[in-house]
């Protein structure tokens, strides 16, 4: 009996194992073509010759910049909607949409201005260490070995140059930069730069740091000061909105900016008349006490390289990734920019906060301005306050009201807002020197922190109480939020 059981179960599993490897082979095979048919359309190799579009190696973003808020595209009622105290009649309300942005919580700090006016002066110094190395050395300023060796430029070696860099430097003599004093040619920012003039390496340095400090003429207590005048940034852009309403060779509309980029910090005094600033002269930009304050002194032209170099700063990050990109150019606001931001999405109100009070209901001030004639410090400030001080708006923005006025990138017509567009207003005439600024400052009454208040300053001007803020284009739609 045991042996007939047996005898069945073998015969049964003989019956069923073919079977069942027969499916398994098929189930791998299925498995396999899926497989490769997905690879396939992944490659777009077999897209049946359909529209598919451009294929791209990773998805794209939007990525907040440090210390950026963004502000959603949308419309809003611009203009004086209380009464205009003043009598300017110079912003009637309308109704004007702008694209969302990203712009800074703070208005600029000393501390990031600085980082802008060392990365000048430090490119400058080493370009002429670099210089005076190549010529001093010869052919030999290839070698490690040399005059001023630690800041010779840095020298590719042919095996690392890439087929373009080859043909550049063959053809072009540099690596594409034909205008820059370097010809394209790297500058060594690994070596530290040695500015105690006893530490000074040798003579070589010692002249090229002495053509940086003021004549010996002009300096005094035995100290070699820096000439602040040779602290220059020149930058290109593109005139695209000339460009595109006339004809021309490209180069026609490509402009040279050359900005002495040190603030003026003279305003402290100049700014008033019989009154003592001389500590604010001194220490305000250079004293690390007032580092989180917001710079001052700052001309328009300047405000604009700053923003020139910040663009630059962060691309040359990206390009020294994997799979460089490229970020929207930073920026000054326009008026209608600035007044939405202000705002914070609130409709029709007078102040950043809402209004119609300066104060809250226990008496606290909500700015840093001047709330009563002579009477500066009641706010809890003289001066100016640090950057991020007081409450922010709903946008996430500090000080749109008070503190310093900003400028933007509007130039100032009483009638603006008559002939501007309304869709991202902007009436931006070169050669109109007066700039919109916005906001008020610790010096303005109340009436100049309303939002829609209006004034202006000379491009040229520099002032104790005039600063910036910068903002940057959001790629894509995000209006209200949404």
């Amino acid at each position: 009996m045991f042996n007939r059981i047996t005898k069945h179960k073998d015969k049964l599993i003989s019956n069923v194992l073919p079977q069942f490897e027969k499916k398994s082979v098929i189930m791998k095979k299925i498995a396999i073509f899926i497989v490769l048919v997905s690879v396939l359309y992944s490659c777009g190799s077999n897209d049946q010759g359909e529209l598919v579009g451009v294929k791209t190696k990773s998805k794209w973003y939007s990525m907040k910049p440090y210390g950026m808020s963004l502000i959603p595209g949308g419309s809003f009622t611009m203009g004086k909607q209380s009464e205009d105290v003043a009598g300017a009649f110079n912003a009637p309300t309308r109704t004007v949409t702008v694209r969302p942005f990203y712009m800074d919580e703070t208005e600029v700090t000393n501390s990031e201005y600085k980082e802008f006016v060392h990365w000048v002066r430090d490119s400058i110094v080493r370009t002429k260490l670099a210089i005076l190395a190549d010529e001093m050395n010869g052919d030999n300023a290839d070698d490690k070995g040399g005059i001023l060796e630690d800041y010779q430029f840095k020298v590719l070696d042919t095996a690392d140059m890439s087929p373009y860099q080859k043909y550049m430097m063959d053809n072009y003599g540099s690596y594409g930069d034909v205008n820059s004093p370097t010809m394209g040619r790297a500058l060594n920012w690994d070596e530290n730069l040695v500015w105690a003039t006893g530490d000074f390496p040798d003579v070589y340095y010692a002249e090229i740091m002495d053509t940086m400090y003021v004549n010996l003429d002009n300096s005094f207590d035995g100290r070699r000061l820096l000439d602040t005048d040779k602290l220059q940034y020149k930058y290109y852009w593109l005139d695209r909105d000339d460009a595109a309403r006339t004809s021309g060779n490209r180069k026609d509309f490509i402009k040279s900016e050359t900005v002495k980029v040190y603030p003026d910090t003279t305003v402290w005094v100049k700014d008033f008349n019989y009154s003592y600033n001389d500590p604010m002269h001194q220490d305000y930009f250079f004293h690390e006490a007032y580092n989180d304050y917001p710079v001052v002194g700052i001309a328009w032209n300047q405000a604009k390289a700053f923003c020139s170099w910040r663009t630059k700063k962060k691309n040359d990050y990206l390009k020294s990734k994997k799979n460089p990109s490229s970020v929207p150019y930073f920026r000054l606001p326009t008026e209608a920019e600035w007044e939405y931001a202000a705002r914070g999405g609130l409709q029709y109100a007078q102040y950043p906060w809402g209004g119609p009070y300066t104060t809250t209901d226990r008496g606290c001030f909500l700015a840093n301005f001047k709330p009563s004639r002579g009477d500066y410090a009641v706010d809890g400030a003289l001066y100016t306050m640090e950057a991020k001080s007081y409450n922010m708006n709903d946008y996430g923005l500090y000080n749109m009201a008070g503190n310093v006025s900003e400028w933007t990138n509007t130039a100032f017509n009483e009638g603006s807002y008559l002939i501007g567009s309304t869709m991202n207003p902007n009436v931006e005439d070169r050669k109109n020197k007066r700039k919109v600024i916005r906001g008020g400052s610790w010096k303005d009454v109340a009436f100049f922190l309303e939002v829609s208040t209006r004034d202006y300053e000379y491009a040229d001007s520099a002032r104790s109480y005039i600063g910036f803020r910068t903002v940057q284009d959001h790629l894509g739609t995000n209006l209200n939020g949404k």
